[in-house]
C-alpha cells in the first residue's frame, strides 16, 4: 500500500474547505430571498403544503412553485 503524502492531503482538504465555504456563503445569501424548497426548475420540493404550489401542474410528484422571489415566502407555509 502506498504512503499518504500528508502535505498533499492537507492541501487538498484546504482547497475543499474553500470551495464549500463559497458554496455555503452563496446558499446563505440566496436563502434570504428565495424559498429553499424551490429547485432550479421552479418545482416545490417541500414535503408540506404551501399556497404557492400550483397543484394542477405536477411533474414527477413536484408541483410548480408560483411564489415570487421578491416576496417573503415564509408566510405562505401551512403550519
Amino acid at each position: 500500500m502506498d504512503q499518504i503524502d500528508k502535505e498533499k492531503y492537507y492541501k487538498s482538504l484546504s482547497k475543499l474547505d474553500l470551495i464549500f465555504r463559497d458554496i455555503s456563503s452563496t446558499v446563505t445569501e440566496i436563502s434570504k430571498w428565495r424559498c429553499p424548497y424551490k429547485n432550479v426548475a421552479d418545482r416545490c420540493t417541500a414535503k408540506f403544503g404551501c399556497r404557492n404550489q400550483n397543484r394542477t401542474d405536477e411533474i414527477q410528484g413536484l408541483y410548480l412553485c408560483t411564489g415570487s422571489d421578491d416576496l417573503d415566502y415564509r408566510s405562505a407555509w401551512d403550519s
